[in-house]
């Protein structure tokens, strides 16, 4: 952790810290094999913490663009998840549609430059007042129950960031500058978490995501029982789950259940 966040905690309130130390433990107590689950509770608990309305999750990655003056170098979400169901399900996939053709928000556009370093930002770090009145903001935004925003950034390797945005309401103040630096404070200690669910999608060694069924396989490939017990519990067949089995190690670029658990540790496969 760099000396700016030491110096920041030393500015959180002791309620604040002993409820971020809290869920900092909780966290770790979850096993590899319940990934989504880890992450409805860190979104549940960034929303106590922060009086947010909803949550936004991200797995970003740096693909090859297909025109050379792509406004987001390459970068696509390829997964999102949501806290809480609502019109903004709608609205952030439209956005990530119109991002693959190339029309990108100035926010967008403003949080990409940091690309490849831990960020924080809220809306009005990113862009001034006159945005605020734009067509941009009042669909995507207001238009979705949201009023301000602080969208952070955590590099994982290279090719790819776990994005989140902690969303406010128009009955709840904007974010100020210390409530900022302490959802960055939050994040940035949690490089473990971020990379565990970006292994989770299989967006760290493949552009294309697992399927949902090979998620399934894969948290419980995690657990360590045999692919047998996993056919069981899926009421598949045993050749059906093999195929899975297989197509999650290819997809990891691994050949066995001990070089994918190796991923997990951070060591090499």
């Amino acid at each position: 952790m760099s000396a700016t966040y030491d110096k920041q905690a030393t500015m959180i309130k002791s309620g604040d810290m002993n409820a971020i130390h809290d869920l900092w433990d909780e966290l770790a107590d979850f096993d590899v094999g319940r990934s989504e689950e880890a992450l409805t509770h860190l979104m549940g608990g960034l929303c106590a913490l922060t009086g947010a309305w909803n949550i936004t999750w991200i797995g970003a990655v740096r693909l090859d663009t297909f025109f050379p003056d792509d406004p987001a170098k390459g970068w696509r979400p390829r997964v999102m998840r949501h806290l809480h169901s609502s019109p903004l399900d709608v609205a952030a996939q439209e956005l990530a549609d119109k991002l693959e053709l190339g029309n990108i928000d100035e926010t967008t556009v403003r949080n990409l430059e940091g690309a490849g370093v831990f960020r924080a930002n809220r809306l009005r770090d990113l862009v001034g007042p006159e945005w605020f009145e734009s067509p941009y903001y009042r669909i995507y935004f207001q238009g979705v129950g949201t009023e301000d925003a602080v969208w952070v950034a955590s590099p994982v390797n290279g090719d790819t960031e776990s994005w989140f945005g902690i969303l406010r309401g128009p009955d709840q103040p904007p974010f100020t500058e210390a409530e900022r630096d302490e959802i960055a404070y939050v994040l940035r200690s949690l490089k473990w978490f971020h990379r565990q669910q970006l292994l989770s999608h299989g967006l760290l060694v493949a552009v294309t995501p697992l399927t949902p069924a090979e998620r399934r396989v894969l948290h419980l490939l995690l657990t360590g029982i045999s692919e047998k017990l996993i056919a069981e519990q899926l009421e598949r067949s045993y050749h059906t789950t093999h195929q899975w089995v297989a197509s999650i190690y290819r997809k990891f670029g691994v050949k066995n259940r001990a070089a994918l658990m190796a991923l997990w540790l951070g060591q090499t496969a």
